[in-house]
């Protein structure tokens, strides 16, 4: 490979990630619902392929849009040959009234403006090209698309710094992260050029509200950099919150101090479902960059044909009118079957109301909250579940369990297989992680049994330790009683010269030395909780491994105040929390 270049053989274009895996993972093995039941769904390509009948009937009864038809085959000469490379004038006044209507028609788009290009994979590259030199940051907000990595990094040498959002609060953009992700840009000398938004988000599927777009137009403007606005799902949202655009912040003077520093990116891929037709569109409102990016367009234009097909189309208002309308409805109702499929099994989505998927919440599925977890589940899911998802470690996300399922690229049938899938294989694992637990259960009960026998067993002997007398009187008379903890309210200890145990300061009962190094509870140990059987057991199975358990003694019989604890949390008896008297005291 050494006659080939080094930008050429790189990994930059992402092709080796576990997000393109998946599509191969598919490739290999693809469903078919009569050639091959038993291969992969793709639930990893965000395609739009609801609305497509619609599509269909459009061209049927507009036949002279195509050039490649005996009605419209008038105009082949003049679409075949060579053309501006600013675009037809007609496409590029359809595309902006289409951007205006999927936006509300609440925003204006110049035609003069808009620099078309290979799909919106080309017009980010472009504008990277456009707007930094190898080396330069973009700040983008995690979780966000894998194909970013590509686009805009591969061939142009910027670097992306990941603004880290969390699910806490709904992987919500803060002014602290941004703030933050640019401070740490600054300490390790690196030139911050952009932000780079996706609104609607892929994979979230949520809209950046007003307070949040805001805050990022604040944000460029403080720091002097470019805001890159990816809007390619615009037309995807079914349900409210509204979408807004940029465009609605940027015309608002008192927030938006320099325009010129805002761009838009957009393509026809999602919103229409042609991906294969490679339309994308920037819009910038910067002059400068417009005619740069015009420039550079000459490596990806759109062809001709492609163009008056959808200048026709677009320019069709009673068509996109319901379209859009349509879409929306599909899209709704698409996304409640999978989530309400999802709920039956327990499994949740972020609340999301836009894009072509959901963003599934498996993290009661990992067998640990470690991205090593996250892949191995992913295999499971590839391998046997035969579903291509998309795991949240390739989205850049923050923290493990995560994954994206793409909802709207198949039929009502293929979906409902789907579902069933995800069904069986939630119900097999919820069963088999149960039985584990009580294989687990039993082993630490039999431990604990064993080890109150040898407790009795060493108590029976002459060596064992003798109980400590109580200092009052009216508790001497029965040195032999059985005595437990006495139970209290939770976080409430009223009597005199005791404390609760959730006291920073409470220490168990001392013997003295005459025990030796187990004279003293460690720790660690001092207090047990009322908490799931699995943690209290596993509590117990260390404290007996340490020979500490013998050590403490309140009665003759050889069971410790905290060993009675334990054991009424094992039987499900004990209360949230135990109040214990200090050293020298026991409660009846």
């Amino acid at each position: 490979m050494e006659f080939l270049s080094k930008i050429a053989t790189n990994n930059g274009h992402g092709e080796n990630s576990s997000y393109f895996d998946g599509w191969k993972a598919y490739d290999s093995d693809p469903y078919h619902p009569t050639n091959n039941s038993h291969g992969v769904i793709q639930m990893g390509l965000a395609e739009n392929q609801l609305c497509f009948d619609l599509i269909q009937e459009w061209i049927e009864n507009n036949p002279k849009a195509s050039i490649c038809t005996p009605e419209g085959s008038n105009d082949f000469k003049d679409i075949a040959i060579y053309q501006d490379y600013h675009g037809l004038p007609e496409f590029r006044n359809a595309v902006a009234s289409f951007m205006e209507k999927v936006r509300g028609n609440k925003v204006k788009f110049n035609p003069a403006n808009i620099v078309m290009s290979g799909g919106a994979t080309g017009a980010h590259e472009t504008l990277a090209f456009c707007l930094a030199d190898p080396g330069d940051a973009f700040l983008v907000p995690t979780p966000y698309y894998p194909g970013y990595d590509r686009d805009l990094r591969w061939r142009t040498g910027i670097q992306l710094l990941p603004v880290v959002c969390e699910s806490s609060n709904d992987f919500k953009i803060t002014r602290e992260a941004l703030e933050d992700a640019y401070e740490k840009a600054q300490e390790a000398n690196i030139r911050v050029k952009g932000l780079i938004l996706n609104n609607p988000s892929n994979p979230l599927g949520t809209v950046l509200d007003r307070n949040t777009l805001t805050d990022a137009m604040r944000f460029i403007n403080e720091k002097n950099i470019h805001l890159i606005c990816d809007e390619i799902y615009s037309a995807t949202v079914f349900n409210e919150p509204g979408f807004i655009s940029i465009a609605e912040i940027a015309e608002e003077g008192a927030v938006c101090k320099n325009r010129d520093l805002i761009h838009i990116v957009y393509s026809l891929s999602k919103d229409l479902g042609f991906p294969g037709f490679r339309v994308g569109i920037i819009y910038s409102y910067n002059d400068a960059v417009v005619n740069c990016a015009r420039k550079m367009s000459s490596f990806g234009l759109v062809s001709t044909q492609t163009q008056h097909l959808i200048a026709s189309m677009l320019s069709d208002d009673i068509f996109v009118e319901k379209f859009i309308d349509e879409s929306m409805k599909r899209l709704a109702k698409r996304h409640s079957l999978f989530s309400r499929g999802l709920a039956k099994v327990g499994i949740e989505n972020l609340k999301g109301n836009a894009g072509l998927y959901c963003w599934m919440d498996l993290r009661r599925l990992l067998k640990e909250p470690t991205f090593e977890s996250e892949m191995e589940l992913w295999h499971v899911i590839i391998n046997e579940v035969k579903l291509n998802v998309s795991p949240g470690a390739s989205f850049h996300c923050s923290e493990p369990g995560w994954f994206r399922v793409c909802i709207a690229n198949m039929d009502d049938e293929t979906m409902r297989i789907a579902v069933s899938r995800i069904h069986k294989f939630v119900i097999q694992k919820t069963k088999l992680d149960q039985a584990t637990t009580r294989k687990q259960y039993k082993r630490s009960k039999l431990e604990i049994s064993l080890s109150f026998r040898r407790l009795d067993e060493f108590m029976m002997t002459p060596q064992g330790p003798k109980p400590e007398q109580s200092p009052s009187p009216s508790r001497s008379k029965s040195p032999h009683r059985t005595r437990l903890p006495q139970r209290r309210k939770k976080n409430i200890c009223s009597l005199e010269n005791n404390r609760c145990c959730t006291s920073d300061n409470w220490s168990p009962p001392h013997f003295g030395d005459k025990m030796g190094k187990m004279s003293e509870i460690p720790a660690t140990y001092q207090c047990i909780r009322r908490g799931s059987r699995d943690s209290t057991d596993e509590a117990l199975r260390v404290i007996f491994r340490r020979r500490t358990l013998s050590s403490k003694l309140h009665s003759q019989r050889g069971f410790c105040w905290w060993h009675r604890l334990a054991l009424g949390d094992i039987l499900g008896l004990s209360s949230s929390c135990h109040c214990f008297p200090q050293q020298g005291g026991m409660v009846a």
